[in-house]
C-alpha cells in the first residue's frame, strides 16, 4: 500500500491545525469581547462551514489565481499557491477555521466573568489575564476545537481539489486518492485508504471524548 496520500494528509492537517489554532483563538477572543458588529464578523468567520467546499475552493482559486492581485504578489516572490501543497494547506485552514473559531468562542463565553474581574482588580494587563486566566481555564475547549479542526482538515476534498489539484505525490491527499482509486477501478487501494482514514478519525473522536470527560471532571471539581 502506498502511504504517500495518508502522510500528505497528515502533514497538511497538522500544518493547517497549527495555523487555525492561533487564528481561531485570536478571532474567537476578539469577537467574544466585541460590543458592535459581532454578528456580522461571526457570520463571515462561520461562512466556510456552511458553504459547499467546491464554492470555497472556487473563491480561493479566484483570490489566489495568477490574474488576481494576491496571486501576482505571491508569484512575484515565488510563493504561488495554485497546484501546490501550500495551496492544500490554505484550503484546509479555510474549511477548518470555523470549527476552531466557534468551539473556542463558546469556551470563552462560558468562562466565569468574575475571574476576569479579579484579574483586572489585581492590576493584570489584558494579555496576562488571557494567558494566566482565560487560556488555562478554557484549555479543554481549545484542545477539543483543535481536534475537530484536525479531523476536518484531514478529510478535506472539495476546496483542495479546486486550488491544489490532484497531483500524486504532491497534492493528492487521502480523500483525493480515494476518489482517484474509485474512478480508476482500484477498489483495493480505495478500501485500504478508507480504512486508514476511519482509523485516524476514530482516534480523533476518542481523543475528543477524553477531552470532554476531562472537562466534565474539572467542572464537577470546581462545583465542589
Amino acid at each position: 500500500m502506498d502511504f504517500t496520500p495518508i502522510l500528505l494528509s497528515l502533514k497538511t492537517a497538522v500544518a493547517a491545525t497549527c495555523i487555525t489554532f492561533f487564528l481561531g483563538i485570536y478571532a474567537a477572543w476578539k469577537t467574544a469581547n466585541m460590543k458592535y458588529g459581532k454578528g456580522i464578523l461571526d457570520a463571515i468567520f462561520t461562512l466556510p462551514m456552511v458553504l459547499p467546499p467546491t464554492v470555497t475552493g472556487f473563491f480561493l482559486l479566484v483570490f489566489f489565481g495568477k490574474n488576481s492581485l494576491a496571486g501576482r504578489v505571491l508569484m512575484a516572490h515565488g510563493w504561488g499557491l495554485i497546484f501546490t501543497w501550500q495551496g492544500a494547506v490554505v484550503a484546509a485552514v479555510v474549511v477548518s477555521f470555523p470549527l476552531m473559531y466557534r468551539t473556542t468562542r463558546s469556551a470563552f463565553e462560558q468562562l466565569d466573568g468574575n475571574l476576569l474581574a479579579v484579574g483586572r482588580t489585581l492590576g493584570l494587563s489584558e494579555t496576562k489575564i488571557f494567558w494566566r486566566v482565560v487560556f488555562p481555564n478554557c484549555f479543554p475547549g481549545i484542545l477539543g476545537a483543535s481536534i475537530l479542526s484536525f479531523a476536518r482538515a484531514m478529510g478535506e476534498f472539495g476546496a483542495t481539489i479546486m486550488i491544489a489539484g490532484n497531483i500524486p505525490g504532491r497534492t493528492q491527499t487521502a480523500a483525493l486518492a480515494i476518489y482517484t482509486a474509485m474512478q480508476t477501478g482500484n477498489r483495493e487501494q480505495a478500501y485500504q485508504l478508507v480504512g486508514m482514514i476511519i482509523l485516524i478519525s476514530a482516534l480523533a473522536m476518542l481523543a475528543m471524548n477524553g477531552v470532554n470527560k476531562c472537562q466534565a471532571h474539572l467542572v464537577r471539581k470546581g462545583g465542589n
